[in-house]
């Protein structure tokens, strides 16, 4: 097995793009890939999770924001289309059967794992028992288009500290990752949080940790990322969570800084949706932290695209 530690984000995706770099040559449904198998990521920094890597890498933090909200509500909903058109292409009958939500939340219309893994650890904090399982062989061996990358996540409370693990079947560094991390930690600082425990150490443990050669060239171009400022804080109570979900959905303020932040991030990418561009820009300029600083590069990338008659890297 490969391991690998750094503190940041950005730590973290320079050195998953060394590993693969030098991978073994596969090629699964024909798309040429290099790929390090049995790799251990471990992130220090959980808060540290939003990539900021110009110009080589650009990563549109409306749609990190909104996957996350989408994940952590339960949702399978298309409104997620709207963040990232190129999700529809895995969909069935337009919708995403592999979605993360459903099966966190609503395990078989019975089953809230989230809000049993909080218990578990309440009733038990030495339990080894708090997972949150995501592979589902009786649905994802049927054939459809979107089966999950990550198998499930599993949560360790030892000495007042709260540490996370996920496990991928597989992992998309140059697409994938930074999106995924950035959700995967913000559910790890939000089950600390419901502990009032501290947050510990993120584990990524992955089966196959690749990069497409159709993205190899730009990861050369990959310099030293910018140092991954640590976010703002986004722990919530339990009671009221759904509720506050559902007004990031909205785009409302909430009154809770971090996840105004976040609010804010969606309200600004609408505006640059519906066409009202400076507007957009002005509001991002107007985002306190990393966020407000990624949006702005991401307006940049895709006025660079619109104007510029070159082909584009697929965006996640």
């Amino acid at each position: 097995m490969t391991h690998f530690t750094a503190d940041t984000m950005a730590e973290l995706f320079s050195g998953a793009i060394t590993l693969v770099r030098s991978g073994d040559r596969v090629s699964p449904r024909g798309m040429p890939t290099r790929e390090v198998r049995d790799v251990h990521l471990q992130l220090t920094q959980p808060r540290a999770r939003l990539l900021y890597a110009p110009p080589a890498r650009i990563m549109n933090p409306a749609f990190a924001v909104a996957e996350t909200v989408w994940h952590l509500s339960g949702s399978d909903a298309p409104w997620i289309f709207d963040f990232n058109a190129r999700l529809r292409q895995y969909a069935d009958d337009g919708v995403l059967l592999g979605a993360y939500g459903p099966r966190m939340r609503n395990w078989g219309g019975k089953v809230d794992q989230l809000a049993r893994v909080v218990e578990i650890l309440k009733e038990d904090p030495d339990s080894r028992r708090a997972l949150i399982q995501l592979y589902d062989p009786a649905q994802d061996a049927a054939g459809h288009k979107d089966v999950p990358c990550t198998l499930g996540f599993r949560f360790h409370l030892r000495a007042g500290r709260l540490h996370m693990a996920t496990m991928m079947r597989g992992q998309d560094v140059w697409i994938g990752m930074p999106y995924d991390v950035f959700f995967y930690t913000v559910l790890h600082e939000l089950v600390a949080g419901w502990l009032d425990a501290e947050l510990g150490e993120f584990h990524l443990h992955v089966g196959s940790l690749h990069i497409y050669d159709e993205h190899l060239e730009r990861a050369e171009q990959l310099t030293s990322p910018t140092a991954t400022e640590v976010m703002p804080d986004l722990q919530t109570p339990w009671q009221g969570f759904d509720d506050l979900l559902d007004q990031i959905e909205a785009r409302d303020v909430t009154g809770h800084p971090g996840w105004d932040t976040m609010a804010a991030t969606l309200r600004s990418y609408r505006l640059w949706k519906d066409g009202q561009l400076e507007q957009a820009w002005r509001a991002a300029g107007e985002i306190d932290g990393p966020l407000g600083q990624a949006l702005t590069a991401w307006y940049d990338e895709l006025q660079r695209r619109s104007s510029t008659p070159v082909a584009t890297p697929r965006a996640r």
